[in-house]
């Protein structure tokens, strides 16, 4: 039995999607389908089931599941040390984030990174904030990068960068014709912002009820590709961080303007597991993001 049977086994179970599996191991689909085929053969079991188009382990499934990832996370640390002695660094770098960093924030570290070390793969997934610091604690990924990265009981966070938060709308909103506005200017506004349960959209209207503010939410998204789309048609404002808007700008799509009376800033975080050695290629990629 290979040990890459038994990791590809625990993504499988762990995201519940062959699709998903198979992106975070590099094989395909049919692959992964093989591998479980493998382990239920030599365990003669049935390990996996579909439930509401989902996959799920069955009660043996679970058991392979505990035990295996015990052994995967014995292995990887053994790994990660023995690499540190080589000269070439290798290997692989599993990270989580939200959609308006990734997309926005990482392209141009992942392509420098990649470029220097192109024998390290690196697995890049999106994620809620909440499941990213599970993942982190579980050891399923190395790294975390969220938005407002509280101290949690046993995890670390190393500060990556700050983002102003603008004030965006349509060009045919009646603030387009404005640079900035004021808090106090949002009252009564239409919305459409964050879930709220996502960060950005828990600070936002932290100030709002600061300043004795009420806007009125009409959509609530987790998607800032959807935010923006929604606010160029023009159904409200929307509080986003300004990297993510910069080409709508620059294309007349959208408008952006500052507030003047509130420093809105978006504290971005790297977070990882307290005590977690680092194998050499996490400690590179995690030089080159700082």
């Amino acid at each position: 039995m290979h040990l890459e049977t038994l990791q590809v086994f625990c993504d499988l179970v762990e995201s519940g999607s062959f699709s998903a599996a198979a992106s975070q191991n590099f094989v395909t689909q049919s692959a992964v389908s093989q591998q479980v085929r493998t382990l239920e053969a030599r365990f003669d079991q049935r390990l996996i089931e579909r439930t509401k188009g989902r996959v799920q382990p069955t009660p043996a499934g679970q058991l392979l599941y505990q035990a295996s990832k015990d052994i995967t996370a014995r292995y990887r640390e053994l790994r990660e040390q023995l690499q540190s002695f080589g000269t070439t660094v290798s290997g692989s770098v599993r990270l989580a984030t939200v959609h308006s960093v990734g997309l926005y924030e990482l392209s141009e570290p992942l392509k420098k990174f990649l470029k220097a070390y192109p024998q390290v793969n690196v697995h890049l997934e999106y994620s809620r904030s909440t499941k990213i610091f599970e993942d982190v604690l579980s050891g399923r990924i190395d790294l975390g990068i969220v938005a407002y990265p509280a101290r949690r009981s046993q995890i670390s966070v190393i500060p990556f960068r700050e983002d102003r938060l603008v004030l965006v709308c349509a060009t045919h909103h009646p603030l387009a014709r404005r640079r900035s506005a004021t808090i106090a200017d949002l009252e009564g506004q239409t919305f459409v912002g964050y879930e709220r349960d996502v960060p950005t959209r828990r600070e936002f209207d932290r100030v709002l009820r600061r300043k004795n503010v009420t806007v009125r939410y009409v959509m609530e998204l987790d998607n800032i590709e959807t935010i923006k789309r929604v606010v160029e048609i023009g159904a409200g404002l929307a509080i986003v961080p300004e990297p993510t808007i910069k080409q709508e700008v620059k294309s007349r799509t959208l408008c952006a303007l500052q507030i003047t009376d509130e420093t809105l800033m978006r504290p971005l975080g790297i977070v990882h597991r307290q005590g977690r050695h680092f194998s050499p290629a996490v400690e590179r990629f995690i030089a080159e993001l700082r």
